[in-house]
């Protein structure tokens, strides 16, 4: 079965062909800067390398290009738009209405649409990666899988804010959580590693955006990010928790507009507003050189991170194993070493030598003497989309 997955951005477009069940990648790519000057598409396959510049106008022009480059016949990878069996589509924000991976219809296109004011910056843009998808491969099943979707696991008393009843009952708001298919990729890879189906995990996400899941049993019982993705964890560009006082400071004290604070908070917070940096890897590199802002910066960062380590073992009653993932999480010894150290009271004991081996596969990096095992899992959230999207089809029998 080929399985087009596509995370649809603001001005971007990632995608993967896959085959399943075997889970062979068969092109991987992405659209950039769409509707900016100089936009960009790259794609490989089979050995090949292309990358393209060229206006692409919008979404949709987008995905003709992408359609165009997977029907090239040098490529070998389709005849024709129509031999794309489904297309799993990343949508961030399924609020309390979906708490699973959905074939997509009329109503839920409608009920995503509704979810718009909570995901601003993703659901649109998701939405629209739906929309023009339908138009291009006219014979594909369309599946929403949703960040939030994992979450949905969490009891009341961990996704429940301390307000009056009525913004719950009315308005839903509450803990949704988010990062969630890769949270689920990792920690199920875990548990298989470990063999383990009973079992208490942490999975931490490590990125731009950032976020940490305590995991029971194989289901998420308590997470870091809430009615949106900006708090919890220190992130690129996003402050993480901070006390409501400031806000009401900012806006009443010093005159912002709510707008402002939002885009402070959001765009120009995090180790960005820190250090003036947005690249973790420079941050480091200053570091290490002495610089006193960005060393700050990266304890703060490790800090916060473990914080909700000490918080998540006491939900679990207990730890197996800790799991690094994404970008950061799966490339930044330091960071890993940092976030570790001081932690064997919790049974959680880093070997620097292992730490600092890199490697694209699952690896173990605690001591013999760690009681948990502090494991390293690159995640693949499109593996992921195109697995819950064919498990989907199988259930159904849509094929």
């Amino acid at each position: 079965m080929k399985i087009l997955v596509i995370n649809s951005g603001s001005s971007s477009i990632k995608f993967q062909l896959i085959e399943m069940p075997e889970k062979k990648v068969s092109a991987s790519g992405m659209v950039e800067r769409i509707g900016l000057d100089q936009s960009r598409i790259k794609l490989s396959a089979n050995g090949a390398e292309i990358e393209e510049s060229m206006e692409i106008r919008n979404h949709e022009a987008g995905l003709e290009m992408v359609a165009e480059l997977l029907l090239q016949p040098s490529l070998g990878l389709l005849k024709n738009a129509d031999e794309i069996d489904a297309v799993g589509h990343r949508v961030v924000h399924g609020g309390s209405t979906f708490s699973k991976t959905v074939v997509i219809d009329k109503e839920v296109k409608e009920k995503i649409k509704e979810l718009f004011d909570l995901a601003p910056l993703h659901n649109p843009h998701n939405f629209k990666g739906i929309e023009v998808s339908e138009k291009i491969f006219k014979k594909a099943i369309q599946i929403a899988v949703f960040d939030t979707a994992f979450h949905q696991s969490m009891p009341e008393e961990a996704f429940r804010y301390a307000i009056p009843e009525k913004f719950y009952k009315k308005y839903q708001i509450r803990t949704y959580g988010f990062h969630g298919t890769s949270h689920k990729y990792v920690s199920q890879k875990a548990m298989a590693y470990l063999n383990k189906p009973s079992s208490k995990i942490i999975t931490v996400h490590l990125g731009n955006g950032c976020s940490i899941t305590a995991v029971k049993d194989g289901k998420s019982v308590e997470h870091s990010l809430g009615f949106g993705p900006m708090n919890g964890l220190i992130m690129g560009t996003r402050s993480g928790d901070i006390d409501q006082s400031v806000i009401f400071y900012l806006m009443d004290e010093l005159g912002y507009s709510s707008g402002e604070v939002k885009k402070i908070l959001q765009e120009e917070s995090g180790m960005y507003g820190l250090t003036g940096y947005s690249d973790l890897r420079e941050i480091e590199m200053k570091a290490e050189e002495g610089d006193h802002i960005c060393q700050l910066a990266l304890t703060m960062n490790a800090y916060r991170v473990k914080k909700y380590i000490g918080a998540y073992v006491a939900v679990l009653n207990g730890l197996d194993a800790i799991v690094f993932t994404a970008g950061i999480g799966e490339n930044s010894d330091m960071m890993r070493k940092l976030i570790c150290s001081d932690l064997d009271f919790l049974g959680i004991d880093l070997d620097e030598a292992k730490n600092r081996v890199r490697s694209k596969d699952l690896r173990e990096i605690q001591t013999g003497d760690s009681r948990a095992k502090i494991l390293v899992i690159p995640t693949n959230e499109e593996i992921e989309i195109a697995r819950q999207s064919f498990d989907l089809i199988n259930q159904k029998g849509s094929l």
